[in-house]
C-alpha cells in the first residue's frame, strides 16, 4: 500500500517558519532515500532536499540551502522539512515521496500549501 500525507503548510508572513511532516507507509519509507519537492503555480514541479535511508546524507537545492533543514524519524515512518527565513518564493504546494525510486515516479500525494507573504 503506497501512502503519503503531508501536512504543516499554511501562510505566514515573509522570514518566518514552517514545519512540514510526511507521514508514508512502510512500504515505501524504509530502507529509500526521501524528498521534498514543491510547485509553485505556473511552474514545474522541483526538488527542493533529499534525505538519505539513514538519515546522515542530505541534499538541498540551492534556492533553500542554510534555510531549509530536512530529517526523519525511522521509527514512524515520517519525513520532515524544517523551513525558515521563509521567502515569497517559497509558496508553492509541497510534496514528499521516495527518491530515486522508479515505481512511484507517477505517484504524489496530495501535498501541502505554503503560502508566503510579503
Amino acid at each position: 500500500q503506497v501512502r503519503l500525507v503531508e501536512s504543516g503548510g499554511g501562510l505566514v508572513q515573509a522570514g518566518g517558519s514552517l514545519r512540514l511532516s510526511c507521514a508514508a507507509s512502510a512500504s515505501i519509507f524504509s530502507g529509500n532515500a526521501m524528498g521534498w519537492y514543491r510547485q509553485a503555480p505556473g511552474k514545474q514541479r522541483e526538488l527542493v532536499a533529499t534525505v538519505s535511508s539513514g538519515g546522515g546524507n542530505t541534499n538541498y537545492a540551492d534556492s533553500v540551502k542554510g534555510r531549509f533543514t530536512i530529517s526523519r524519524d525511522n521509527a514512524k515512518n515520517m519525513v520532515y522539512l524544517q523551513m525558515n527565513s521563509l521567502e515569497p518564493e517559497d509558496t508553492a504546494v509541497y510534496y514528499c515521496k521516495p527518491f530515486g525510486v522508479g515505481w512511484l515516479k507517477a505517484y504524489w500525494g496530495q501535498g501541502t500549501q505554503v503560502t508566503v507573504s510579503s
